[in-house]
């Protein structure tokens, strides 16, 4: 994960408020939730990275609708989660150190003003106030935690500005786990006006730098969900979401308990 930069032990001091906000369990230990781009929040010395308008809150900024899902989810099984608590603009937490996309100098057509000819500093800085806590609490947590099902949370827009319109509604990124992926996915045949597709729109194959980092290496069963934002933009969206993620999520605890009883 070097790719140029380090984890400096320093970077622990830091508060860790400022990286991510953990949802500690109610005692369920057999659910972990995440969310890598919960938050759309800039802190104040970033200026808005040059933005303004709704270019600080559309998809590029965060994964509409994910935080309040999680949350609810969370409350709901009582397990433990853990949020994003900056922008994707500010720093990529589901990207590898050496990705190009780490830090964008462009998203979706938007141009990241202040994202453009950044220092190696600049960005060693980035890496320590904000990647390294987010990933080595997630890592932690993982080998605390006695084999829990893994969820990822996503959302994608419907309408890319570059790029074609997207029919799917939830879909799931696989590439280790592909057993629980069509066991989640064929439990929608009582949702049959969801359209559920596997590494659609995207694929785990492409976009899975969290997931191939801290769950696939220690075969945690997971799921990598992504959700289409118009699904998921209004508190009513999302609660209608929420419970059905509930009623399959139960359905897929359930059989993994029994399994291993």
């Amino acid at each position: 994960m070097d790719q140029g930069f380090s984890f400096m032990p320093s970077l622990l001091k830091r508060p860790m408020s400022e990286a991510f906000e953990y949802i500690p369990s109610r005692g369920r230990q057999e659910l972990f939730i995440f969310g890598d781009h919960a938050s759309c929040h800039i802190p104040s010395e970033y200026n808005n990275l040059g933005l303004s308008g709704d270019d600080l809150t559309r998809h590029i900024a965060w994964d509409i609708g994910t935080e309040t899902i999680i949350r609810n989810l969370c409350a709901h099984f009582g397990c433990g989660g853990q949020l994003a608590s900056v922008s994707r603009l500010v720093i990529d937490l589901n990207r590898d150190l050496g990705a190009d996309g780490l830090i964008p100098a462009t998203s979706d057509g938007t141009v990241i003003a202040a994202n453009q000819n950044l220092t190696a500093e600049d960005r060693q800085d980035r890496v320590a106030r904000f990647y390294a806590p987010y990933h080595v609490a997630l890592g932690a947590t993982f080998d605390r935690l006695d084999n829990p099902l893994v969820l990822s949370v996503h959302s994608f827009t419907p309408q890319p500005r570059e790029g074609a319109r997207r029919l799917t509604d939830i879909g799931l990124l696989v590439k280790h786990d592909f057993e629980t992926a069509e066991l989640f996915q064929a439990g929608f045949e009582t949702y049959p006006h969801y359209k559920v597709e596997i590494n659609k729109p995207y694929s785990a194959y492409d976009l899975n730098h969290t997931i191939d980092v801290h769950v696939g290496p220690r075969g945690l069963r997971h799921l990598a969900i992504e959700i289409r934002q118009d699904l998921v933009d209004t508190s009513e969206g999302c609660e209608t979401i929420t419970q059905v993620l509930i009623d399959k999520l139960a359905q897929i605890i359930n059989r993994a308990h029994i399994c291993t009883a």
